[in-house]
Formats: C-alpha cells, structure tokens, sequence
C-alpha cells in the first residue's frame, strides 16, 4: 500500500522532515519548480532536494536513490539560448545531483534520469507545461523519424532541443523504479535523454502519430461509406423539389 505524506521541504525543520522521510532503503525525486524567479528556481529544484536527501541519509538505511533531472542538451542552452534568470534552475539541479549522490555515498548508487520534456496525463497545462499522452506520443513518434534526428545532431542549442523527442511519464517513472529496485551491486546509469530512458526502462516505441494516422484513416472510410449512400439521397431529394418548383 501507499502512504501519502506531506512535508514542506524548504520551511520545515530536519525534525520534521525526517519524521516525514522515515529511514528508507531508496529514494526517488522528482522535486523540481519553473518560473522566471531566480530564487524558487534555485531554492525549488536545489535546496528541496538537497534537504530531503540529507534526511534520507540521516534516516541510516539509503542504499540506491534516482534523481529526475534535466537532459545535458538543454543544460547546455543557458548561457547563450535563455533567459538569465533560468541559470539559477539548472544550477538547482545541479546542487540537488551532488546533493543526491552524496547521500548514498557515490555515483554508482544513484541513477540521473536527464530527459528533455516530459508528456502524460489526459490534460494540457502552460504552467507548469503539460501536454496529454496522446499528443506527447504523437510528438515523440515524429521526432524519432531518422530525417528529423539527423536535423536534430546538426542544429544548435534551442533548435536542436525542440526536435529532441519527449519522453513518456511512465518510461521515466519506470526508469526510475528499476534503478532504485535493483540490487545487483552493479553500478546504476545515468539516463541522458529520451532513448536512454526508454531503452533502460523498456517502455514499448510510442506510437501516437501511427494511431492518429489509422483513426483519420477510419474516419475517412466511414465518411465516404456514408457518403455513397446519402450523397445520391440528397442529390435525389434536391432534384424532385427543384421539379416540383418548375411545375
């Protein structure tokens, strides 16, 4: 079963947040804001997470933990391709990376999943950014074209970021999970991007823009099935009143 739990990590004291955290054996975050303040991009995506790690480490039993981060292409855009202030998030990832690896007392115990952007749900959203899993499949799909990845490795900074493909919720949710279940001793990956984290997680090749294809597909036959036979009907009916006015 789940329990659900609700501490905050940048006001709470570290009595209250490990009475929250416990002692776990791993750890999972996706802690992480956006927004155009310098300070709760920093504080949201850094100092949470760096809090929250330390209890985890406090708690005495931290074995493995995942950190969902941000993909290295997109990190590379924020001296040159965005705005000033966004410097202080990617910054805050930065710290909660660091934060995450020390409290489990190396890299080879913590995955990093980097992905670009992230799609699911059933709702879209601008802050924060959301789009439904349908259109993200559809998106991803496309994007993974060859033509469109070659385009992708030769364009620069937010060009080459923007034909990346998105990656699906579940394939970063079950990356996560399989790093943080597995007890092998083998060191765990860092997932950079979506055919990293698909690949490791297993997640099926999306197939949104193949489904909208064979739904516009059916529908077309069904109008033309509809329309053979109630074409001829309406062509008829306009005809016989057209007669009936000459009379």
């Amino acid at each position: 079963s789940v329990q659900w739990k609700s501490v905050d990590f940048l006001s709470a004291d570290a009595k209250a947040v490990d009475a929250v955290v416990g002692n776990p054996d791993c750890v999972v975050s996706c802690l992480g804001v956006v927004g155009t303040d310098p300070e709760v991009l920093r504080k949201g995506n850094g100092d949470a997470n760096k809090n929250a790690f330390s209890s985890a480490e406090r708690g005495g039993s931290l074995k493995r933990a995942a950190f969902v981060s941000v993909s290295s292409e997109v990190d590379a855009c924020k001296d040159s391709w965005l705005p000033e202030f966004f410097k202080e998030y990617f910054e805050g990832k930065g710290d909660a990376e660091e934060a995450a690896q020390e409290s489990v007392g190396g890299a080879s115990k913590l995955c990093v999943v980097k992905p670009t952007f992230i799609y699911g749900g059933d709702s879209f959203a601008i802050n924060p950014p959301r789009v439904t899993f349908e259109y993200g499949s559809g998106i991803e799909e496309l994007l993974m074209l060859p033509p469109i990845k070659i385009l992708a490795d030769i364009t620069p900074g937010l060009i080459k970021v923007a034909l990346r493909p998105p990656v699906c919720v579940d394939s970063v949710a079950g990356a996560c999970a399989k790093a943080v279940l597995d007890e092998s001793g083998s060191p765990l990956p860092t997932l950079d991007g979506t055919v990293q984290i698909n690949e490791y997680s297993g997640q099926s090749k999306a197939t949104g823009l193949t489904d909208a294809i064979t739904w516009s597909k059916g529908k077309l036959i069904d109008f033309y099935d509809w329309a053979k036979v109630e074409v001829p009907k309406a062509i008829d009916w306009t005809q016989k009143k057209i007669d009936e006015l000459q009379k």
